[in-house]
């Protein structure tokens, strides 16, 4: 088993990848730290990873982090880096290599103070490995004042530093940073691929990891949540059948608090025992007394991370949301194929019949309109509309198609 096994239909960016690991390999084996990356090689200091959700942008750059960090006998014999063996990868991988940091939010946004961490960090020379490298999940959340400091730290990298970027597209990522990295653009994986994985990596059964795989079109941590998780079958079906329910103004507005209300349970339901944790650690840090009561100039701090906490259950109630709105466009999609004709797979086989009733009361044209709504949700919920009034828009928007 390769570090590549994970990365799911993307031979051509593992192929490059795959040769720029071999330059780096040869270039930390042949000369000293001290000298830069020649020029014609494949390796180089900066990697923007694009692609849409699902598509792997992170599994690809832990993938050519741990590549990095390979330090298998057999690359002297020829081997190619990345045996997924050695200590190096397997370290990596996992998230316990001393010189790989895998920096993602589950907040809104990545701000000044994370970022300078993260530049101070750039600058120092690998502690154990071959490589300095670090992975930014997030890059599209780096705030304006996050990326102009980030930017230096782009231009003038240490010698054996290597940024690894992930964003869903270079629109999402500063122009003067994105210039500075080599792009690389997944694609969303083949349905089949994307089964294969699930029956081979998590030992799904393979009629449940096909319908998996097909009803998130190719989305590889969203197929694996589907098969895996009850709940999260059940929150789908909740959803489909959503266009059902849009018949009137009263059902519109049902439906619409009903979304919001599942999404705030969500967000309740994975914050609740983490926001416990930090707090209890927190205290424990501060030197809280056995009653509770705080030392005395500690109310700043504990504000601080309230207000952290606050915003991560913001974020997670919006991913859940927006997790509800990809599957009501897929319907949606289902729904214009077959008005159509068209001889595409369906993703929502499981609800044909709901979609030929959809399609038999409907023309493409009101289809579209409605696929227009749900898009026109989620662009207001990136621009902080209140959840409830965006979902309602759209809900009363779907009726009228």
């Amino acid at each position: 088993m390769t570090v590549w096994d994970d990365l799911v239909g993307q031979d051509r960016v593992q192929k490059q990848l795959g040769a720029a690991a071999r330059d780096a390999d040869a270039l930390v084996t042949a000369i000293s730290a001290a000298d830069q990356v020649p020029l014609g090689s494949k390796m180089t200091h900066a990697w923007l990873f694009t692609g849409p959700p699902g598509s792997g942008r992170s599994t690809a750059a832990r993938a050519f982090a741990a590549a990095l960090q390979c330090t298998s006998p057999d690359r002297a014999l020829g081997g190619a880096p990345g045996c997924g063996f050695c200590d190096g990868c397997h370290t990596s991988l996992i998230g316990t290599h001393a010189d790989v940091e895998v920096v993602r939010t589950d907040l809104l946004s990545i701000g000044v103070k994370e970022t300078r961490e993260l530049v101070r960090r750039a600058q120092l020379s690998p502690a154990v490995g071959r490589w300095q490298v670090i992975i930014l999940e997030d890059a599209d959340r780096l705030t304006e004042g996050a990326g102009n400091v980030l930017l230096k730290a782009v231009e003038e990298p240490a010698p054996r530093t290597v940024w690894l970027l992930c964003a869903p597209s270079l629109e999402d990522v500063l122009p003067t940073i994105r210039s500075r990295c080599r792009h690389l653009t997944l694609r969303t994986p083949p349905v089949d691929a994307v089964a294969d994985v699930l029956i081979r990596r998590d030992g799904i059964e393979p009629e449940r990891a096909a319908a998996a795989a097909r009803a998130t079109q190719g989305h590889i941590g969203r197929a694996r949540r589907l098969a895996t998780d009850e709940k999260a079958r059940a929150r789908r079906a909740a959803v489909l059948k959503l266009p059902l329910r849009v018949e009137d103004i009263g059902g519109c507005l049902k439906a619409a608090q009903e979304l919001i209300d599942t999404a705030t349970e969500d967000a309740k339901q994975v914050s609740e025992e983490v926001d416990a944790k930090e707090t209890e650690d927190m205290k424990a840090a501060l030197g809280a007394a056995a009653g509770g009561r705080m030392p005395r100039g500690t109310a700043g701090v504990m504000k601080e991370l309230e207000d952290k906490q606050k915003r991560r259950k913001t974020r997670t109630q919006r991913d859940s949301l927006d997790l509800a709105l990809t599957d009501l466009t897929g319907f949606y999609r289902d729904v214009l194929a077959l008005q159509l004709g068209s001889q595409i797979a369906l993703a929502n086989v499981d609800v044909r019949d709901a979609l030929d009733r959809i399609a038999g009361s409907s023309t493409p044209e009101r289809t579209l309109r409605r696929i227009e709504a749900v898009i026109a949700c989620r662009r207001a919920l990136d621009r902080n509309v209140a959840p409830l009034l965006a979902v309602e828009a759209m809900t009363v928007a779907l009726r009228a198609g």
